[in-house]
């Protein structure tokens, strides 16, 4: 009888390190938003044998970026992302971009997000003005200057730790969201990007699914 009380313990022991990888975090196997006119899941493919998505399984990248892309400027992990994702649902004021070119959309992208490439922002600033009016909620005043009082908070991702793109967006391109004067508290970067959230077997949807 002991034996087998034991044996029942050491399996239980055994197999709930492996029930508790399939959570997002404790207590959520999945959740569901609703954003954009789209309906999305997120759950954690876990079966045994998965591996990170082809797409992201090199190590040949570039250099990875900052922990901190500037003053005001907040970095999330994963659970933090997944938490702006809840609220954007019935937020509006919060907006998940993928900030990458249409072709990486096109191929592998987190669900329900919307892409406004960062290159919209490189080099015409007509047309890097006309993207943050049409997209982010900042309006013109009557002098042509800029308002930011209604501008979204934007939960910003690309391809991950070593991606350029969101900085690019954010700070780096000759019209970044900051050279612009867009306020940085409204500016959250997902700097594992989908580098981490494959790696974590988190839901995507693309072409190259």
């Amino acid at each position: 009888m002991l034996k087998t009380i034991l044996a029942i313990f050491t399996v239980t022991a055994l197999a709930t390190p492996a029930l508790a990888q399939s959570n997002i975090k404790k207590g959520m196997t999945e959740f569901s938003v609703t954003l954009n006119g789209e309906t999305c899941t997120i759950a954690r493919a876990q079966a045994k044998g998965n591996k990170i998505h082809a797409a992201y399984s090199t190590t040949e990248r570039g250099a990875p970026q900052p922990i901190n892309l500037g003053k005001g400027i907040e970095t999330l992990g994963e659970l933090e992302f997944v938490d702006y994702m809840m609220k954007a649902e019935k937020d509006e004021s919060i907006m998940i971009v993928d900030t990458r070119t249409e072709g990486w959309h096109r191929d592998l992208r987190i669900p329900c997000t919307v892409n406004v490439p960062y290159t919209l922002l490189n080099d015409d600033k007509e047309i890097a003005i006309l993207t943050i009016l049409d997209n982010f909620g900042v309006e013109e005043n009557d002098d042509e200057t800029l308002n930011f009082d209604n501008a979204k908070t934007i939960i910003g991702y690309c391809n991950g730790y070593w991606c350029g793109q969101t900085p690019g967006m954010f700070v780096r391109a000759k019209y970044s969201l900051i050279n612009l004067g867009y306020p940085a508290d409204k500016l959250k970067y997902y700097r594992g990007g989908m580098q981490a959230w494959t790696s974590l077997g988190l839901t995507v949807e693309g072409k190259l699914e």
